[in-house]
């Protein structure tokens, strides 16, 4: 079948749920078991079929083996947020004296975790340049378990060489992780040389801004006891209906998907041709350094992508962005609605790499309106910054 069919019917046993077309909503916490010999035999698989509800339930079940059948892994394990399934994937590899490779451009909580709580726990941490591709393999340590990757990076938009990385990584005795929630659908990290795929489920799965949820995808059996293992002893528990949510989102993913992707390439072309913009962060474009990566190894894009104005006082920048009729002032993406914020004013952080653009810069996504309302949208801003910063 094709990936948009797969997606349609991942995780979904009608048989099992007296033919309803999608899996019920199970609350639950107490299980009960039919003897004690039942109960003692469950206790030696603690993590197969339905045993305790904080390990899941069977909504949990059928959203798992359906993102697992959208990234390619053997099994996914579900956590609260996207946050959630980043700590708790590194947390599950990680140990005292332990190195870890991070990424430069990572989410900035990923970066403040690393700072406060790995370090905490005395396990070094290196950022590194994106770029490094293959040279990332003068990083590497003995004690080096963990090559953390994202592509592209938030708010900058890198795209990373995942493969030349991997191989690195893996010659070195370390595992890949990769957040792959701006390529949900268009990155396979599996075919890439990736070890554990993380996603914000949050943002594109669940597609209507309204559930918190992450996934942990990884390549092998052992890999994937070893983050459900970890994340028990943790008592990472997601609610049975944001796993619901999740389903739902799933389902539509292709479709949504790829409406984003056309109205934020018409975006962002669009931008590239005004005269206030010094430049666009979006790799589907072929002026961005990123671009023949990004064609070698994505399918598709997203709604996602940043903008670098010329030198514009901060207060032109605002005007502009108070009054959207469609970008609202928002964090997070991937829903349906259109998003803006603002990325200059210390939201991005570099250590191993500089970023300093003259002008302001911003985050869009593209949502599902109609793109000419959102070109009007963006004409109007710039109108006003126009208006403000004379």
């Amino acid at each position: 079948m094709k990936k948009d069919t797969r997606i349609l019917h991942a995780g979904r046993h009608p048989e099992q749920f007296h033919g309803a077309v999608n899996p019920p909503v199970y609350h639950a916490s107490t299980i009960l078991h039919p003897s004690v010999a039942a109960m003692e035999k469950s206790g030696k698989t603690p993590f197969e079929g339905v045993r305790y509800g904080r390990f899941g339930t069977p909504t949990t079940f059928a959203l798992e083996e359906a993102v697992a059948e959208l990234e390619g892994g053997h099994r996914t394990v579900a956590t609260s947020s996207g946050l959630a399934a980043i700590t708790g994937a590194l947390l599950a590899f990680l140990k005292t004296g332990d190195h870890l490779l991070m990424t430069d451009t990572a989410y900035f909580p990923t970066r403040k975790f690393c700072d406060s709580v790995l370090a905490g726990l005395g396990i070094e941490i290196t950022y590194y340049d994106p770029l490094v591709g293959a040279g990332i393999k003068s990083l590497m340590r003995p004690n080096t378990k963990v090559v953390f990757t994202e592509s592209p990076g938030s708010l900058t938009f890198e795209v990373q060489d995942i493969p030349a990385i991997a191989a690195a990584a893996h010659g070195g005795g370390a595992i890949v992780m990769i957040d792959n929630t701006w390529g949900v659908l268009t990155f396979q990290p599996f075919t890439k040389g990736v070890d554990i795929s993380i996603q914000a489920a949050t943002k594109y799965i669940v597609g209507h801004a309204d559930a918190m949820l992450g996934t942990i995808t990884a390549a092998t059996p052992e890999l994937w006891l070893r983050v459900k293992t970890s994340l028990a002893a943790f008592g990472h528990s997601p609610g049975t209906e944001e796993m619901y949510l999740g389903l739902r989102g799933l389902r539509t993913l292709p479709t949504r998907l790829r409406r984003h992707a056309e109205t934020a390439l018409r975006l962002t072309t669009w931008l590239e041709a005004r005269p206030e913009v010094e430049r666009v962060l979006f790799p589907p474009l072929a002026s961005d350094p990123g671009h023949e990566l990004w064609k070698r190894d994505f399918s598709g894009g997203c709604g996602l992508f940043g903008v670098i104005l010329k030198p514009t006082p901060k207060a032109a920048v605002d005007a502009m962005l108070d009054f959207y009729s469609h970008f609202k002032l928002g964090f997070s993406w991937g829903g349906f609605e259109s998003l803006v914020i603002p990325t200059s004013d210390h939201s991005i952080i570099r250590t191993a790499t500089r970023w300093a653009p003259a002008g302001p810069s911003l985050r869009f996504h593209a949502g599902l309106e109609d793109a000419d309302d959102l070109l009007e949208d963006l004409e109007r801003g710039f109108e006003r910054l126009a208006c403000s910063g004379s």
